[in-house]
């Protein structure tokens, strides 16, 4: 029976900073999956659609930036360890929906967002307060944020070119999963989080998709 691996404090910390380098700088992860926009046909779109498809497909890039800094963070702090190998886990399946994220925008000519590192911190330690006030916060928080991310999706789905089936396969794969990780949060003894906070969240993701959609 194979035993799990205890770090010091000085490896989990090398750890996040591996895992931050990975998710920003370009093309250095790697997909468990292949992307579901590969077999669908590339459409020809005009250049002001190519602009807005490329502005959506930065904001889901920023979006899990904003994921992975946010298990992360919540992996460090976790009190148990089945939460923390919940969290390290849904963080390996949120690298396939950056990198295909960020292969789509870059098939756009276009680029990921500048302000990623920003975010990236933000989220990181937002994860890391949630993990130290508990489990049941932290797990909470990542349902409220799936249910921000999926509403995200949403939109993204109605406002895509109808014949855009490259982003549209992405985001629906996107959405598909995302919903599966709120599910499981709360499954797993997640904090139902209150209208009220949700709004204050809403309110927060609104800043990242402005800033991002052009920057």
């Amino acid at each position: 029976m194979a035993c799990e691996r205890h770090y010091s404090p000085v490896d989990r910390l090398l750890l996040q900073a591996d895992a931050a380098l990975r998710t920003l700088l370009p093309f250095s992860s790697h997909a468990q999956r292949a992307s579901p926009a590969i077999p669908q046909p590339e459409a020809q779109l005009s250049p002001a659609e190519v602009r807005h498809v490329a502005g959506l497909m930065r904001i889901n890039h920023t979006g899990e930036v904003c994921a992975q800094a946010l298990y992360q963070g919540q992996a460090l702090t976790a009190k148990l360890p089945e939460v923390r190998v919940a969290m390290e886990h849904a963080a390996d399946e949120e690298i396939d929906h950056l990198v295909w994220c960020e292969q789509r925008i870059h098939q756009l000519g276009s680029h990921t967002s500048v302000l990623n590192p920003l975010f990236y911190g933000l989220s990181f330690g937002v994860g890391a307060v949630a993990g130290l006030i508990s489990d049941k916060v932290s797990l909470g928080f990542v349902a409220a944020t799936e249910d921000q991310v999926c509403r995200h999706l949403d939109e993204h789905l109605i406002q895509l070119p109808a014949e855009d089936e490259k982003s549209r396969a992405i985001i629906e794969q996107m959405l598909s999963d995302e919903q599966r990780h709120a599910v499981n949060a709360l499954d797993a003894g997640g904090y139902r989080f209150p209208a009220p906070l949700k709004f204050g969240m809403r309110l927060l993701s609104k800043v990242m998709t402005k800033s991002t959609y052009r920057l």
